[in-house]
């Protein structure tokens, strides 16, 4: 509406400008020599106006073509890109396809017509990685890793191509490179903090976990857990080395981790060693509570030096009742019961869980058996079971079992990826996994079982000469069993018998495996006649029955018309 409204009033000052003029009065002298005009004021304005349009037309024109050449170029250049990016679009589609022969095409045309283009580069690198081509891959991102732009992105690339080349020194080379350029690159610190983690250089990795939490890359929790994590095991590695930076660094990771099983132990260690009961108790219950562990109650149960045996497993079972119920809360009073020798009470402390026993249950009662009362056959019964019980709670990360708790994981580098849990290989499946009690009593402490003596059998044969009515009517002789041949038996002394007339094979022998059967009270004939019920009018037997396909068949049976003819005049 406001370009409608200024049309209309430039249009207005022009007719006011021309209506103006053409009121001017008067006429314009014009004298260039000899030539002289005096044209009127509204016909010199005219012939000016058309003037300047002249001029400004042919500077136009002239420039328009002083400038062909450039926009000619500039055009074809234009073009050159379009079609590039085109090839890019379609290469970078067929490696998402996985079609490495379109790729590499696209790559190849591409590189042909930009030759600047990052995307190009980084289509060139990708269809080589698709065709397995490394060198190429590499002279690729080294292209893009020497360029301003693409930097990081060929830095990522080589860092890539070096993980798959096993060449770990130039990878983390390159990833300590590229957190210099930026240091709010994911992936470099995670890398340089995996090879710091790997290496065990803790004090490198906890500054690159700082700076990591400083880029905003991970949250407060993480970060407080993880940088426990790290501690820890610094001051684990530091224990025997340098206990003050040990002791230290536990404390720090007791305060940012206080459920971590290592950090409580070795820290209620070293509060103890300070003769800080209290606080070592403290520290233990408080990681109790969140995960109970057999190392937990161990160091509760020796958290003061020089305790008896009976002291300790007052203090265990004080531990054990803040997670009633738990099995590791048993095994530690078991545990602490036979080191005091209350046999009874580690065995009503262990009696809700043998029915599923685990391996450390099974251990614990035979080495109960065999402490009190030097039951070597009970405590074999229970080791035995032991072997096919199911599994204890171990220290698991992505499927890797390992005897003690670990930082990282071996498998992917995770930091706390250990967890105190049952691995999967040993969860209960559809076979059984246990050996009842019952079944190891009967087969470990059972007497060996009487062998029974061989019985000869009589031998019963029927001569084929006998006829067919006798064998129906005769009684049947059960079959006696055959004697079974043990290795640890010794064979019975009986009499010589004489040998026997040679005899021709018998048509029927009784089998020795199947128990004959009861003999019926009245025998059943050889052959079962026929009877015909009394509604049956059977078949016709009479004189006058003629079979005709007998009668044709008597004699060689004719085809053709003249068989036809014969059958329908017969």
């Amino acid at each position: 509406m406001f370009r409608i409204i200024l049309f209309l009033v430039l249009i207005a000052l022009a007719a006011a400008g021309a209506a103006w003029v053409a009121d001017q009065p008067g006429d314009v002298v014009i004298s260039w020599g000899v030539w002289r005009a005096s044209p009127s004021v509204p016909v010199f304005v005219l012939v000016l106006g058309l003037t300047i349009v002249a001029v400004v037309f042919a500077w136009s024109l002239l420039r328009g073509l002083w400038g062909a050449p450039k926009r000619m170029r500039r055009r074809r250049h234009e073009k050159r890109q379009a079609r590039g990016r085109q090839a890019i679009t379609h290469g970078l589609l067929a490696i998402g396809q996985g079609d490495g022969h379109a790729a590499r095409c696209h790559a190849d045309i591409a590189k042909r017509l930009t030759t600047d283009d990052p995307l190009a580069l980084l289509l060139h690198a990708q269809s080589a990685q698709l065709d397995g081509d490394r060198a190429g891959a590499h002279r690729a991102f080294q292209a893009m890793a020497e360029r301003g732009d693409t930097r990081l992105l060929g830095l990522r690339g080589l860092f890539i191509e070096a993980q798959r080349s096993d060449d770990p020194v130039a990878a983390v080379t390159i990833a300590e490179e590229a957190l210099k350029l930026s240091p709010a690159s994911t992936w470099a610190s995670q890398a340089v903090l995996g090879f710091r983690c790997a290496q065990s250089d803790w004090t490198g990795a906890l500054k690159i976990l700082d700076n990591n939490f400083a880029s905003g890359l991970i949250d407060r929790a993480a970060f407080r857990r993880q940088r426990g994590v790290l501690l820890t095991a610094r001051a684990l590695e530091l224990e025997t080395q340098d206990r003050d930076l040990s002791r230290d660094s536990v404390t720090e990771a007791i305060k940012l981790a206080p459920t971590l099983v290592p950090a409580a132990v070795l820290a209620s260690r070293f509060q103890s060693e300070a003769h800080q009961t209290r606080r070592a108790m403290k520290i233990i219950e408080t990681a109790w509570l969140a995960q109970p562990h057999p190392d937990l109650a161990d160091a509760y149960a020796h958290v003061k030096l020089g305790d008896s045996a009976r002291q300790r497993l007052v203090r265990v079972e004080t531990l054990a009742s803040k997670a009633p119920g738990h099995i590791e809360g048993a095994l530690a009073i078991a545990r602490a019961a036979i080191d005091a020798a209350e046999f009874t009470r580690a065995r009503e402390t262990l009696a809700p869980f043998t029915t599923d026993s685990t391996q450390r249950v099974a251990m614990l009662m035979a080495e109960i058996e065999r402490t009190e009362h030097g039951d070597s056959g009970r405590a074999r019964a229970w080791t035995l079971r032991a072997v096919r019980a199911l599994h204890d709670p171990v220290w698991t990360a992505d499927g890797y079992v390992s005897d003690r708790w670990r930082p990282v994981s071996p498998v992917t580098g995770r930091i706390d990826a250990f967890q105190w849990q049952t691995p999967l290989a040993a969860l209960p499946s559809d076979r059984a996994s246990t050996i009842e009690t019952e079944i190891l009593r009967e087969t470990v402490l059972a007497p060996p079982p009487a062998v029974p003596k061989p019985v000869v059998p009589v031998p019963t044969e029927v001569t084929p000469s006998a006829p067919a009515q006798d064998l129906a009517a005769e009684p049947e002789v059960p079959a006696q069993p055959e004697p079974v041949a043990d290795a640890t038996s010794e064979p019975a002394e009986a009499p010589p018998l004489p040998k026997p007339a040679p005899a021709p094979p018998p048509l029927f022998r009784d089998r020795s495996d199947i128990a004959s059967a009861v003999k019926p009270a009245v025998a059943i004939p050889a052959v079962i006649p026929i009877v015909r019920p009394p509604d049956d009018p059977g078949v016709d037997e009479a004189d006058d029955y003629r079979d005709e396909f007998a009668e044709l068949n008597a004699g060689q049976q004719q085809g053709g018309w003249r068989g036809f003819l014969r059958r329908w005049g017969g």
